[in-house]
């Protein structure tokens, strides 16, 4: 039985991911900084193939000791998904400094960190492996309010680019899943019912999506049969989003 990390996995997308990784048959480590809500998905998923971790993936020092603790629990690391993030909506002249470093320590330098900690863990190992970065549609267009988010996540784009490039070579794929619109407590946080009515109306679907919707197309990207020469892909998941053109 193969183990999968899954950061950000008490809530949202993260949380679906670890469902949908359990009913295929992975073991997950769930790491997750908010202790209340790994608390609870620890109460919802009862599983002995589930291990919980709190930790902030912003330090490095700690990422580390996880990652050693898990590679010794369930005896090595194939998986890694890197769903751990913040967001933020704030117009450019109103987003200051200290908002974009914040979006970038975490939603950028803690997926780093992981990754590394994970791809090094395979890599001593001599264990091939998948790793799936958790972008946005924000992160390949210019929305309004989205200095500081979008550009976080267009990074995790070219980082999940350059850590394909760099890792292919000791059978580690990597590639990231861009979602639009999904039905989170991120994206509650971030939409406004009059911008919630705009991002539907823009969407061929005219919905959110689910967090389970997304959570299927990270656990393709992880599996190596399906998905085995699949390596450097944004893989987007956002109803037609971003290939929409003129619509009914």
């Amino acid at each position: 039985m193969k183990a999968c990390i899954v950061t950000g996995g008490a809530s949202g997308i993260g949380l679906a991911t670890t469902r949908v990784l359990l009913d295929e048959g992975w073991k997950v480590a769930v790491c997750d900084r908010d202790e209340s809500a790994l608390c609870e998905a620890a109460r919802a998923l009862a599983s002995a193939n589930v291990s919980w971790h709190r930790v902030d993936i912003t330090n490095e020092a700690s990422v580390q000791a996880m990652v050693a603790q898990i590679v010794t629990r369930d005896g090595g690391i194939a998986g890694l998904v890197n769903s751990a993030g913040i967001g933020i909506a704030k117009r450019f002249f109103d987003t200051s400094a200290n908002d974009m470093r914040r979006m970038f320590e975490i939603n950028v330098v803690g997926s780093f960190i992981v990754a590394k900690a994970a791809a090094i863990a395979m890599r001593d190992a001599g264990q091939r492996g998948a790793i799936v970065n958790l972008t946005s549609t924000a992160g390949q267009r210019g929305n309004l309010e989205r200095s500081a988010y979008g550009s976080a996540k267009g990074a995790v784009i070219v980082l999940t680019q350059v850590m394909a490039v760099e890792l292919a070579s000791i059978g580690i794929r990597v590639n990231a899943v861009s979602p639009g619109p999904v039905a989170t407590p991120l994206v509650d946080a971030m939409h406004t019912p009059e911008m919630r009515t705009r991002w539907t109306a823009l969407t061929p679907q005219h919905r959110y999506a689910q967090p389970h919707e997304i959570a299927t197309a990270i656990a393709f990207l992880l599996d190596d049969v399906k998905a085995g020469f699949i390596t450097g892909h944004v893989l987007n998941v956002d109803g037609g989003l971003l290939g929409a053109g003129l619509m009914e």
